[in-house]
């Protein structure tokens, strides 16, 4: 079986509430089995990894310049693309739903993206979108708790959080 790519997606400064959200979001991750898919650079970026790395998760970076160098030190597996910010749609091609932490408009760029490709995008304080149309907005669902975004996010691509119990169940 694959593993589940989970993109996480946030501003590249963060105070110290939304990193410690963050880092637990990357253990939660990690323990999931599921690899972590990002910008792989500072920020909330940088703190999820870090949490991922922690648990011996799996963390992949997009990076958007020419140099590995410019990676955060957590991320594993670096991806150097050169195309600046056009690498945030290889982002929502390569995961199969996001997390979004807080947010610039880098990360509206990237909810965007995955919300067009018909993905689900778990929002922890980040972007409050609507569409301009009567239209209901599917594919952003609001979350604060950590673990329990995690939860929906893997939920919502056919995935148990909780690989024990897939284990038990064989």
């Amino acid at each position: 079986m694959q593993m589940r790519m989970v993109g996480v997606i946030g501003a590249s400064m963060a105070d110290e509430e939304l990193s410690a959200i963050a880092e637990e979001v990357g253990r939660e991750l990690a323990v999931s089995g599921a690899a972590v898919v990002c910008g792989g650079l500072t920020g909330i970026i940088e703190s999820v990894c870090r949490g991922a790395s922690a648990e011996g998760g799996v963390t992949i970076g997009i990076i958007p310049s020419d140099s590995r160098q410019d990676a955060n030190p957590f991320v594993q597996i670096p991806i150097v693309t050169g195309i600046g910010m056009a690498r945030n749609s290889v982002i929502a091609k390569t995961a199969e739903v996001f997390i979004a932490i807080g947010g610039q408009f880098g990360t509206l760029s990237e909810i965007a993206y995955a919300l067009s490709m018909g993905k689900t995008v778990v929002s922890i304080r980040s972007w409050n979108l609507e569409k301009a149309s009567a239209t209901p907005l599917h594919g952003l669902i609001h979350e604060d708790n950590p673990k329990r975004a995690v939860e929906i996010a893997l939920e919502s691509i056919g995935c148990r959080a909780d690989p024990e119990h897939d284990a038990q169940s064989d």
